[in-house]
């Protein structure tokens, strides 16, 4: 059985469907709305294997035009696509599609499975909560949404899913609602992540308005394809850009402000405010990895102006520099946090970081292998440390933790194994391979060696601070009541565990340079040429230098001399508080952003009120007087002139009717003698008259 392009709508249905069953069962139905979730993602996993298999063998299928001519189903080597009108538009129709090619498959396989541990997790940790089956109809909203904007083959499909993402995160991260930081957290989130959608929709709507359509790949006509990418990179625009640049720099915009990349990267940390299972699914599977995955979507027209000499930017040049930026950054912070959540939160932006910048010096290959071996070890870790904070009584300070490596030995063991997936030791774990293949795609970029500089500092900081994180919860003593009654987590939370790690390892031995089976798969290419460990060993083997400098530094410091008690300081902040206390801080961008964006919008929105108060309030309040004035003047008018004078002629004639109605008396004689008299008068007055 194979699922081909046309049936590929079934992955994300699934999971929506269990959210909509979710949302119609009454509270008391935990049971349905979890087992709804977690059935319909198993299903959407295997579909999504079947996909897999679909088009790593070719499978071929026949073209076919509908009735109306509006459908249209291609396969073309490598992927398949299929096309359908949404909705007439003028003379046309506005067409949406799916797309299923390597890219879409594994990273469908990817959410999918990580996602079904996740939801499985989620059962033991959230089984006290009130709002359980809520929780599982928010996360199949969350499944569902990222699941179509994987398989789109629209950037308006896209990013209509890609806002349903946005909204499912928002419920999520602001799930515990009663909390003020949890209520300000999901406002952050998606506020800033907004920020960076209006630069997507500007590039959208430029592009649509360049190509008349939005479809990726529609049998030559697609946006990815040749002659729109041809077309755009030789427009160039009066600042020099090419058309494909410009447009190219606004959808990087949304993936800047999903995936947490420097400066929209401070809604990331504050994401922790939510339950672990949804951190977990937000870090490592959904959310922070669309934002890479569209820039590998549409890297042919990122791509499109690097063969262009005059022009004075090339988009990926950007997407390189704001990687390396924020992969420095990320690891340099996560160096002073001590909640366990927000330190793996910056390990996330690190590691984002990295995908971002291997996709800027033309590696989008390297990029998603990281982005697949980092969804795997970073739910482990979140994972891990749900299984921590969900022992020690949702105690998540790392100086109130310790010892526990005693009675959370499944969890200490499998978290050891999803923390050297990160550092990058060698040559067991996953983790290891994809950032090799990012550092050795940064030494061959021909633009600057800087992006590989800043690469290689993170390197010995995400060693360092994650050996401190493991030192300070899992070794010493415990230095609170919460660590002191730990005991392990129950099998619904320690079989993920297991099985995550077992992927953290395992998954990366599909992409060694000897074997590089996973980067030949994603090119679609048929057959596996791989090379020497010889070639490029020297970087190799500064990075091993590196990460054994990492992890030594970290156990010195951390490890030799363990924490006695929770108020004690930390080894780094006695070496340098100044320094200690800016990185603890965040470096101080939530405290610049209010001062500057902050204040500068209180500012607008004072002047908009004042606006509106005064000026907008005032003409109307004017005008209010002016009516008042006006139906004043007028009813005095009506009163005192036009009923005055009406009044008065309508008495006079009411009585002269009066005096006139006395005569009508209906006496038959009476009328006889005023007409004989009336007689009398007029024979007179014409006798007299002729007299004359």
């Amino acid at each position: 059985m194979n699922l081909s392009a046309q049936s590929l709508w079934l992955i994300p249905a699934l999971p929506l469907l269990a959210a909509g069953i979710g949302a119609l069962t009454p509270r008391r139905g935990r049971s349905l709305a979890a087992g709804a979730a977690i059935t319909a993602m198993v299903a959407s996993f295997v579909f999504s294997c079947l996909a897999l298999y679909y088009v790593l063998n070719d499978v071929g299928c026949a073209t076919h035009v509908d009735a109306t001519g509006r459908t249209v189903w291609h396969q073309v080597v490598g992927f398949d696509y299929y096309n359908f009108a949404w909705f007439d538009l003028g003379s046309g129709a506005l067409r949406l599609g799916w797309l299923l090619d390597p890219l879409t498959a594994f990273m469908c396989v990817m959410v999918t499975f990580v996602g079904s541990l996740i939801f499985i997790f989620s059962t033991g940790y959230m089984k006290d909560d009130a709002n359980f089956k809520q929780f599982f109809c928010f996360l199949s909203l969350f499944a569902a949404a990222m699941l179509g904007l994987l398989v789109a083959n629209s950037l308006l499909l896209l990013f209509i899913c890609w806002e349903l993402v946005g909204l499912a995160s928002y419920l999520l991260i602001g799930f515990w609602f009663h909390k003020p930081s949890a209520a300000a957290a999901a406002k952050k989130a998606f506020i800033t992540t907004r920020i960076g959608d209006l630069g997507f929709l500007l590039g959208l709507l430029w592009l649509y308005d360049a190509r008349g359509s939005l479809l990726f790949f529609d049998g030559g006509h697609g946006v990815l394809e040749a002659a729109s990418l041809s077309a755009m990179a030789g427009t160039t625009l009066s600042c020099g850009l090419a058309l494909s640049t410009a447009i190219g720099l606004l959808i990087f915009c949304g993936a800047v402000g999903k995936s947490g990349q420097f400066p929209l990267h401070v809604w990331l940390p504050d994401a922790m405010e939510g339950p672990t299972p949804v951190s977990a699914l937000i870090h490592a599977a959904t959310m922070v990895a669309a934002g890479v995955f569209l820039i590998a979507r549409v890297y042919p027209l990122m791509s499109a102006d690097q063969a262009l000499a005059h022009v004075p930017v090339h988009a990926l040049t950007v997407v390189a520099f704001i990687g390396a930026i924020t992969a420095l950054m990320g690891a340099c912070i996560a160096v002073a946090q001590n909640d366990i959540k927000r330190a793996l939160a910056f390990s996330t932006v690190s590691q984002l970081g990295y995908m971002m910048l291997a996709l800027g010096v033309g590696s989008w290959v390297a990029a998603i292998f990281h982005l697949l071996t980092h969804a795997f070890f970073k739910a482990l870790l979140f994972l891990g440390a749900g299984s921590v904070i969900h022992s020690a009584h949702h105690e998540q300070d790392m100086r109130l933790l310790g010892g526990l490596r005693g009675p959370m030995k499944t969890t200490f063991a499998t978290f050891a194994i999803g923390m050297m997936a990160l550092a990058g030791v060698p040559f067991l774990f996953s983790g290891f391979w994809s950032k090799e293949a990012i550092l050795h795609a940064a030494l061959e970029w021909d633009v600057s060696l800087l992006p590989l500089i800043m690469g290689l500092a993170a390197v010995v900081l995400t060693a360092f601070y994650m050996t401190r994180l493991v030192a300070e919860v899992f070794f010493g003593q415990a230095r609170s009541p919460a660590a002191e009654h730990a005991h392990e987590s129950p099998a619904a939370m320690t079989i993920p565990l297991i099985i995550l790690a077992i992927c953290a390892v395992a998954l990366g031995f599909l992409g060694t340079p000897v074997f590089p089976w996973l980067q030949a798969k994603l090119l679609g290419e048929a057959e596996v040429h791989g090379h020497s460990l010889l070639e490029g060993a020297g970087l190799m083997v500064l990075s091993i230098v590196l990460v054994a400098l990492g992890l030594g530094a970290g156990w010195a410091i951390y490890g030799r001399k363990l924490r006695q008690s929770a108020t004690a300081k930390d080894p780094l902040e006695t070496a340098s508080p100044s320094v200690f206390a800016a990185l603890a801080a965040r470096l101080g961008f939530d405290e610049l952003y209010a001062a500057t964006v902050g204040r500068a919008n209180l500012a607008f929105a004072a002047l908009s009120a004042g606006f509106d108060r005064y000026v907008l309030g005032g003409g109307i309040s004017f005008l209010t007087r002016l009516a008042h004035f006006t139906g004043v003047m007028s009813l005095d008018n009506d009163e005192d002139g036009l009923n005055t004078g009406f009044n008065a002629t309508s008495e006079k004639l009411r009585g002269a009717g009066k005096s006139y109605s006395k005569a009508q008396t209906g006496d038959a004689h009476g009328y006889l003698r005023v007409l004989a008299l009336a007689f009398v008068v007029l024979v007179l007055l014409v006798v007299l008259g002729g007299g004359r």
